[in-house]
């Protein structure tokens, strides 16, 4: 292990996996032991307001352990990975220099590749050419946009709609593979060498659909509905923070067009889709010799968590076998 001066590496631990897989809690009980501080790896938590549908962690919670990278920005701006790494290497920077050990807490596997590894500078792109071709893209059904990548750039084809549209673009409009423009740029070793990821990949296998189910529930039960009803009162309709998993949903259920039912299975399903994409993420994109995997629920979790804080660095020294 480094010392923790300017030029050295510092190995940092992330707690990664599917949504409702078990990250928080297994932090928040890392928290009862040592003085850590979680930097929030979630692209919705960063907007303000929207907390019960994101999951955002409780107030108690945060009075507990300092949480980073919450409430960042308003729901009307366009919050992008980029701009999030570029703040939580501020963040890890200062929790160390304040004697305390960043965790890395979130399931946007976009988000941890900008902090470690960087991002391509994407190629030019003609914007009347891109405008002509959004209509186009946008009549597309998901299924329709990832048989196109399958065939433009197949590493890319598991992603979200957002991602799959910017993969087409980019392959029909500048004649490169996204996949490929990663590729190269981690080979010229563009990524940011501050920090080295040590990731600990939280997954309770099958009983995640359960598990999903049960925190849906929770949500609704606790007000989910009443948020959102009080947010369309001050958010406009077409703000960046809507596109969280279930707000149009909820939504929808707020204006009297759908049942509570019926808004409870659409975003039960949307979620374990977005599950199932977080999971074929994970499984690709994560070095393998940096990845220690973790079910929750087995009865030696606590030992493997113990087992994969070896070497973070903890108040400023790092954490050794045995200690």
């Amino acid at each position: 292990m480094k010392s923790t001066g300017d030029s050295a590496v510092i190995d940092v631990g992330v707690i990664c996996g599917p949504t409702a897989g078990g990250k928080s809690a297994i932090a928040m009980w890392l928290a009862e032991r040592r003085p850590i501080t979680i930097v929030s790896a979630d692209s919705r938590q960063v907007y303000r307001g929207f907390d019960i549908g994101t999951a955002k962690p409780m107030a108690d919670e945060r009075t507990r352990v300092p949480h980073l990278g919450l409430d960042v920005v308003d729901p009307t701006v366009r919050y992008s990975s980029a701009v999030w790494a570029k703040a939580a290497h501020g963040w890890i920077a200062d929790t160390l220099s304040l004697g305390r050990t960043p965790i890395v807490v979130g399931g946007t596997g976009l988000y941890l590749r900008a902090l470690f590894e960087g991002l391509f500078a994407e190629p030019p792109i003609d914007a009347e050419r891109r405008r002509r071709l959004e209509p186009e893209l946008a009549a597309l059904t998901t299924e329709e946009l990832k048989r196109w990548v399958e065939r433009l750039d197949p590493p890319r084809a598991h992603l979200g709609r957002a991602q799959l549209l910017r993969a087409i673009e980019i392959a029909l409009l500048t004649g490169h593979r996204v996949s490929d423009l990663h590729a190269a740029h981690r080979g010229a070793g563009q990524g940011e060498a501050r920090w080295r990821p040590r990731y600990l990949l939280v997954d309770p296998g099958p009983a995640l659909a359960q598990r999903i189910g049960a925190r849906l529930d929770m949500m609704l039960n606790a007000g989910w509905p009443t948020e959102v009803e009080r947010l369309m009162h001050s958010v406009p309709p077409d703000a960046p923070a809507w596109k969280a998993t279930g707000y149009e949903t909820v939504r929808r259920m707020a204006r009297g067009e759908v049942a509570r039912a019926e808004a409870r299975e659409t975003i039960l399903i949307e979620t374990r889709q977005y599950a199932k994409r977080q999971r074929t993420w994970f499984r690709h994109q994560l070095p393998p010799d940096r990845v220690l995997s973790v079910n929750p629920l087995a009865r030696d979790w606590e030992e493997v968590v113990a087992r994969w804080t070896t070497g973070i660095v903890y108040g400023g020294t790092a954490e050794r076998a045995g200690r």
